[in-house]
């Protein structure tokens, strides 16, 4: 994922509110590739083979500045939105094994989760996203760096930190 902390005052409660990832432990984001392998299948070559797949994306600026809808879900658009669609396909070129949700969808569609659950929940974020957006100066950012979260205690936390354009892998404690 691309964590997006500029976007946390404009949607961090609503995120509290509409989608249940927020409270465990999941910060607002941008996905890049989900589902993928589990902590104990990540080795050092894995990560090796990730930086590699990312080095071809050079950091990149991006705005959040438009509201879009799935049917149970409203969230944050990212535009540009290619940059992250490049960053899902090279991780997809070198581990073709995991598709984006699992395959489930013939697009990709980045995208900023702030609402997910049911289409009034989502309605009612859309419409207050809308209001935000409005009044607030356009949520305007850089992704240098892809997060790589694993849940197996139940709640998310970062385990790997890959920087965009380098050669480095960090890994958390």
């Amino acid at each position: 994922m691309v964590e997006v902390p500029a976007a946390e005052p404009a949607v961090a409660d609503l995120r509290s509110r509409y989608d249940a990832t927020s409270s465990l432990g999941v910060p607002a984001h941008i996905t890049v590739l989900f589902p993928f392998m589990s902590p104990d299948e990540i080795t050092s070559d894995v990560l090796r083979e990730a930086q590699g797949a990312l080095t071809a994306v050079k950091p990149f600026e991006f705005s959040l500045t438009k509201v879009g809808r799935f049917p149970v879900t409203s969230y944050l658009c990212p535009e540009p939105p290619e940059p992250f669609n490049a960053l899902t396909n090279a991780l997809v070129g070198r581990f073709p094994m995991f598709r984006p949700y699992g395959g489930a969808h013939g697009d990709i569609v980045p995208h900023l989760t702030v609402a997910h659950g049911d289409s009034e929940r989502a309605d009612s974020a859309a419409v207050e996203l809308e209001r935000r957006l409005s009044m607030l100066d356009p949520i305007r950012t850089w992704c240098s760096a892809v997060t790589l979260l694993e849940n197996s205690s139940g709640r998310w936390k970062r385990m790997h930190v890959i920087e965009l354009g380098a050669r480095n892998v960090h890994t958390l404690g």
